[in-house]
């Protein structure tokens, strides 16, 4: 708990926001230690926990509907300031006295707002005209005698409310993400300026908590852990060594849907350099197996899952007292699998390591780093001596090349989409920016076109390459390499690799697309 690690802590109610995960991950970002906690949570709870300030997520529902979610409005009584944001602004306002109603003109992605008070202290440095990131179907229509609007949009009156006599404060817009054009101002002013936070949280004090709790849970028991020799499960792997050393037996399973020569590089970084315990499994036969004929991107990963579960199973029976199976979840997986307190959340994507799993899984799951993002999980790389070589690989999805192929997964097609991402990882490395790229990646497409090369006609696949910046891959940016860089893949793609004759950029950001295909 926030005692542990912080003498302070701001407290995010979650009503089931995709973004509830990425406000905690800003909270953070400006060293103040937070919890997200289900909406549920009362105010005797907070108090009993001492937070010095609360944030209200968004959430999918209307606060209207019959099973929307509510909150102990007694929260806004409290001696601590609140922030709502957007479903929280409504639920808030709607405890209040206020009216929240479908609006006419309903505002999604960028929208800019207009400061009614920019002294305010929620928008100290912010210019008064602003672009914003706008994420609703609803709006609040009427306020409570004690509330005054503070900023307002061309259709929506009530952009930010403040109610001084309550020390609450509500924006309809997401300052959480990048989009909104704020510079991180307005949460930091809320956690400083408002909260009066003194700002002592570092990534660093989470290694040593870790680690007594994963000792405390595992006693003398053993551990399965389900190493890819990704960012995530390598930090898992290393913090649980550190934690309980030879009881920690860690797997690498091909799963044949893995990049040209990573299995091999895994096998020597692992099975050589560091002391762990490390099998490797050959496994692509039956994973293609349970790919055959499977076109749904869902059922795809469902059943990558399902056949990882298995293999671990199959491999656990060989060791006595194998209690418990480590996984290298992060924050993303969580919010975008399912919201982690069981709220109204919608599920953009499953993810083979948080949903799906069955009911008669024989280990407890261990997942350390279920609450970080991947930049956070970066950081204790380094606490627990990582080489740069494993920390700064880009996110790499447990369901590999599998969504990375839009339709059926074929030998044929895994053989064409390695030889062309081999392409891409090679030439981006040559670019300058190449360490601030999150993802650079080719997609393999169901589309064929006419081409023509060596005088004759093709009729091959296309290849969409992407390419984005991100600092926790919540949100992100679309790349634009030098056209030289590009067209250096594109002539060797369709050069080099029999079975493409087309490459095109995505030029999508995250939101409203994601940033894997499928």
């Amino acid at each position: 708990m926030a005692s542990e690690i912080s003498n302070q802590f701001c407290a995010i109610l979650d009503f089931g926001s995709q973004y509830s995960q990425l406000i905690a991950r800003r909270v953070r970002e400006n060293r103040v230690y937070c919890e997200i906690l289900p909406c549920t949570t009362t105010a005797e709870d907070l108090k009993a926990l001492g937070v010095q300030g609360v944030i209200l997520s968004g959430g999918p529902c209307g606060v209207y509907d019959d099973d929307a979610p509510t909150f102990d409005a007694a929260i806004l009584e409290l001696d601590c300031p609140v922030l709502g944001i957007c479903y929280g602004m409504q639920v808030a306002c709607q405890a209040s006295g206020g009216q929240v109603t479908p609006s006419q003109e309903r505002e999604y992605g960028d929208t800019t707002i207009f400061l009614n008070e920019p002294d305010n202290p929620i928008f100290h440095g912010c210019d008064g005209r602003m672009q914003v990131w706008m994420s609703h179907g609803d709006r609040v229509n009427e306020i409570s005698s004690e509330m005054v609007p503070i900023a307002h949009t061309e259709n929506t009156p009530l952009a930010a409310v403040y109610d001084p006599n309550h020390q609450f404060w509500g924006l309809q817009f997401h300052p959480e993400v990048t989009h909104t054009r704020d510079e991180g101002k307005i949460l930091n002013n809320f956690l400083y300026r408002i909260c009066r936070f003194s700002g002592d949280w570092e990534i660093q004090n989470y290694v040593s908590r870790a680690i007594e709790e994963i000792r405390e849970k595992v006693g003398t028991d053993k551990v399965i852990c389900a190493l890819s020799g990704g960012v995530d499960s390598s930090v898992v792997a290393m913090l649980i060594h550190k934690a309980i050393g030879d009881q920690l037996t860690c797997f690498f399973i091909d799963n044949g849907v893995l990049r040209q020569g990573e299995a091999e590089q895994v096998c020597e970084v692992f099975g050589n350099q560091f002391g762990l315990d490390f099998r490797f499994i050959d496994a692509s036969d039956r994973f293609l197996e349970r790919l055959s004929g499977v076109t749904d991107p869902e059922e795809k990963r469902k059943k990558i899952g399902h056949q990882f579960i298995e293999e671990f199973r199959e491999a656990a029976k060989k060791f006595k007292g194998a209690r418990f199976l480590a996984q290298g979840t992060l924050y993303p997986d969580v919010i975008e699998s399912v919201s982690p307190f069981e709220g109204p959340s919608a599920t953009i994507k499953s993810h083979h390591n948080v949903g799906g799993l069955p009911d008669d899984l024989d280990f407890e799951l261990i997942e350390p780093l279920r609450f970080l993002f991947k930049d956070e999980a970066r950081v204790i790389g380094k606490e627990v001596g990582l080489p740069d070589e494993i920390i700064q690989r880009q996110p790499f999805p447990g369901p590999g090349l599998g969504i990375r192929i839009v339709g059926e997964v074929t030998r044929d097609r895994l053989e064409i989409l390695r030889a062309a991402d081999a392409i891409v990882q090679e030439e981006l490395r040559g670019w300058s920016r190449f360490r601030d790229i999150w993802q650079g990646f080719a997609v393999l497409l169901p589309v064929r076109s006419v081409g023509v090369q060596g005088d004759q006609r093709t009729y091959d696949c296309t290849a969409a390459l992407r390419i984005v910046e991100s600092t926790d891959g919540m949100t992100a940016n679309w790349m634009l390499p030098p056209q030289e860089v590009l067209a250096r893949i594109s002539n060797r793609i369709c050069n080099e690799v029999q079975g493409i004759n087309r490459v095109v950029l995505d030029i999508s950001s995250k939101p409203p697309s994601t940033i894997e295909w499928e």
